[in-house]
């Protein structure tokens, strides 16, 4: 678009300048040409008043002299036969004209132009006082005819080459103005076509692009309230969904061996893996850059949710360092997420009556969420970690710690596994309060995660060679 609009101003630029330069040009040359006769007339019309009162030759000749156009040469004076006078029928000065363009001009009676070698002659007819006509001969050279007029055109093409110049910049800088911000617009919907809800537009340029750009942030806006609904109403159906998953899943567990039973168990756990992939979609919907939440409130918040079921499992429930409030860089639906799959893993793999405690620690730039429990504990904490791509043993389907690992590395932070002091399993979360070390923890455990695969796989295959 930027180069049409240049090629277009070009194209009338340059159209409106030969227009007026050329006829200019023209003008110019025809200007000069005039200038030079008239000259070569106001020479003639000088030596007028010396034939009107004598013929003699030597007066003549210094008439002649005294003029400019006699004192380079260039005049000449055809005087005619005076019958009774022996000062006449001569040619005084050199002549250039034809003989027969003489005789016509002096019939006529009137000035004319001719060809000469080299230039032009002016033959100006005079009336002497014996009524007979003389010719007054002025050559004017082809160099003063067009005296100035190279230079005149030279001046023309200057001026015209800088206002297409001018022109063309200015187009140019007119089609910048135009083209960068519809560039910056085409930009910004390809890049939230490719999931980037945050990107936004200046509304800058003309009102139409401006127009357009407070249109575009609308829309994204929009669509990041929407998308956001979404991810609120997924976490909310599943936060209502776990409890009753919980329970029927336990249940299912008493109901001891037989056909029925393993079809409600394999029900249960097809239920399971259908609401943990609801989740794993939502999760996967990035909205913005979260804004924070007070930890301690959603725990509080969970922890009340989750009490009803501790109480009917005889579970005692212990919770520290939710008093004061503990702001943490993560959206709140995405802790929340991250909580009940820790406390829903208590629930699931420890047996009934299993205490179980959430503590929170503040630090100067981390928080640090230990969740603790009596229970039997975890045999092998990397392979825990590894669920989340797919490792998990029968009747875990992977995802629960990976919400909760995601949700550590999105600030920098990592999660670890170890034995707790009540005797179980102790599930750390580390939190970092500024995100400075996000990407380099991100990528720590990306090389964490290969070299998981990587050992995993060595297992594998030893395994299954002779003797393995």
């Amino acid at each position: 678009m930027r180069w049409a609009l240049v090629k277009v101003c070009l194209a009338v630029t340059t159209m409106v300048v030969v227009a007026f330069a050329v006829p200019l040009g023209l003008v110019v040359k025809e200007l000069a040409r005039d200038r030079a006769f008239a000259d070569a007339e106001r020479q003639a019309a000088q030596i007028g008043p010396a034939l009107a009162i004598t013929t003699e030759r030597a007066r003549l000749q210094r008439a002649v002299a005294s003029t400019q156009a006699g004192g380079d040469g260039r005049m000449a004076v055809h005087v005619p036969d005076v019958p009774g006078r022996r000062d006449s029928g001569y040619d005084l000065g050199k002549s250039r004209a034809d003989r027969s363009a003489v005789a016509t001009a002096r019939k006529l009676g009137r000035s004319s132009v001719s060809e000469a070698p080299g230039g032009y002659t002016l033959l100006q007819p005079t009336a002497l006082s014996t009524a007979q006509v003389a010719v007054v001969e002025v050559y004017v050279p082809r160099a003063m005819v067009t005296s100035g007029v190279a230079t005149s055109w030279l001046v023309l093409a200057g001026v015209g080459l800088a206002l297409i110049v001018g022109a063309v910049a200015t187009a140019d800088r007119l089609g910048t103005r135009v083209v960068r911000p519809a560039k910056r617009l085409a930009g910004a919907a390809h890049d939230l076509g490719q999931g980037e809800l945050g990107v936004r537009v200046p509304e800058e340029g003309p009102a139409e692009l401006r127009s357009a750009a407070v249109a575009f942030n609308s829309m994204a806006d929009q669509v990041v309230q929407l998308l956001a609904g979404e991810r609120e109403l997924a976490a909310d159906l599943s936060h209502r969904l776990r409890t009753p998953l919980t329970v029927l899943r336990l249940n299912a567990a008493s109901l001891g061996d037989g056909p029925a039973a393993d079809q409600t168990r394999f029900a249960v756990a097809q239920l399971e893996r259908e609401v943990d992939q609801i989740i794993r979609t939502a999760r996967q919907q990035k909205t913005h850059a979260p804004s924070g939440c007070d930890v301690s409130e959603v725990i509080r918040e969970r922890m009340d949710f989750w009490s009803a079921l501790a109480e009917d499992e005889d579970r005692t429930v212990r919770l520290a360092g939710v008093d004061r409030t503990v702001r943490v860089p993560v959206a709140r639906p995405e802790l929340a997420a991250a909580l009940d799959a820790l406390l829903g893993n208590v629930f699931r793999h420890t047996p009934e009556g299993t205490a179980f405690a959430v503590d929170v620690h503040n630090g100067e730039d981390s928080v640090i969420v230990l969740v603790s429990d009596a229970g039997p504990g975890i045999e092998d904490p990397e392979a825990a970690l590894r669920r989340g791509h797919g490792d998990g043993g029968p009747g875990s389907t992977g995802l629960g710690l990976d919400i909760v690992r995601r949700v550590a590395e999105s600030t920098g932070g990592d999660v670890r596994i170890g034995r707790s002091v009540l005797g179980g399993t102790e599930v750390r979360v580390w939190l970092s309060l500024h995100g400075d070390g996000a990407a380099e923890h991100g990528r720590r455990g990306r090389r964490r995660r290969a070299r998981q695969k990587a050992r995993c796989l060595t297992e594998r295959l030893t395994s299954r060679l002779p003797g393995g």
